[in-house]
């Protein structure tokens, strides 16, 4: 556990001189628990923030010179909005530079957002709470995380019927411990989707890597017989520069066809009194989506900060279709 995530973010560059600020929650989830005593085997120090308190976080950041961060990617954005509420550049008047992002997909197209916005490099990290929590890192690459061969086997399969898949092909991730005390865990399906590379990495590692989580087999939404992942949705919004990052997505049922509406935040400089810049921004958008998912979604674009925002995993379906 604590050796897995050590080893993670030692292949990110961190070591004893960072101070790493952990912002996941402590307690039962073992997200915290698990980048606490791995950024303490690699000899960093550690700042036990968990989450809340988001004003306080901030200021942990630039007084305590925290170079490092581990929190979910919902939670990291808003600490982001927060300070520069606070006004407070996490890129001028901070030295965090490095982000440990997991519990929840996320995009490439965040992470280059991310990057844009604050100048902090973020990584992925994967775990589950049944298997002990956090586990496999990206290397400073940013292509794929690396699965510690002699901590874990992983293989991807075929959801509907258990068949294995080969390198490339998406499926259902399940993992065998290896070193596992107490407890084994032999061949367990995550529910999560990826799939997986055997070639080398080009950091020197040749562990096989797995690619950024698209979803979740029980989170798939399928509208009008299409399959869709809120991780499409969250990709082709992040291309559209005028829109913020945050939105949610709401699934109902009008007679007997299911209709999707997306609702996401416009960026504070896009905001326009002006309806026909909106509609037009809105048909951009709606026109976006369609072409990514191959069927229509409705948009409506709010307001910065309309939208809930998430200490832990964020919430982005609210799905009213009931049974």
């Amino acid at each position: 556990w604590a050796e897995s995530v050590a080893r993670g973010m030692t292949s990110i560059g961190l070591g004893r001189h960072d101070t790493v600020q952990v912002s996941y929650g402590y307690g039962l989830f073992t997200g915290g628990l698990g980048a606490h005593y791995g950024s303490e085997r690699i000899g960093a120090t550690v700042v036990p923030a968990s989450t809340g308190n988001t004003e306080r976080q901030v200021e942990l950041i630039r007084d305590l010179n925290v170079s490092a961060i581990c929190c979910t990617p919902s939670y990291f954005l808003h600490i982001a909005e927060t300070a520069e509420k606070m006004g407070i550049s996490i890129e001028k008047d901070t030295k965090l530079r490095t982000a440990v992002l997991g519990a929840e997909p996320w995009s490439e197209k965040m992470r280059k957002r991310i990057k844009d916005s604050t100048g902090v490099n973020a990584y992925d990290i994967y775990g589950t709470s049944e298997l002990s929590g956090p586990l496999f890192t990206e290397c400073t690459e940013m292509n794929g995380m690396h699965i510690w061969g002699d901590l874990a086997y992983v293989e991807v399969i075929d959801p509907e019927t258990g068949e294995s898949l080969g390198p490339g092909e998406k499926g259902e991730m399940v993992i065998t411990m290896l070193q596992k005390e107490a407890l084994p865990i032999i061949r367990y399906r995550t529910g999560d989707i990826t799939a997986y590379d055997d070639s080398p990495c080009p950091c020197g590692r040749n562990h096989l890597r797995i690619e950024r989580l698209s979803g979740r087999v029980d989170d798939m939404l399928i509208i009008r017989g299409i399959n869709v992942f809120p991780s499409q949705i969250e990709y082709t919004l992040m291309t559209i520069p005028e829109l913020g990052e945050h939105f949610q997505i709401v699934i109902d049922r009008k007679g007997v066809l299911d209709t999707m509406v997306i609702r996401v935040e416009l960026k504070p400089s896009a905001f326009s009194d002006k309806l026909s810049d909106i509609m037009k921004l809105k048909k951009n958008v709606e026109y976006a989506l369609k072409n990514s998912l191959n069927v229509a979604a409705g948009v409506e674009l709010l307001e910065p900060g309309s939208l809930a925002r998430f200490e832990g995993k964020a919430k982005r379906v609210i799905d009213n279709r009931g049974d």
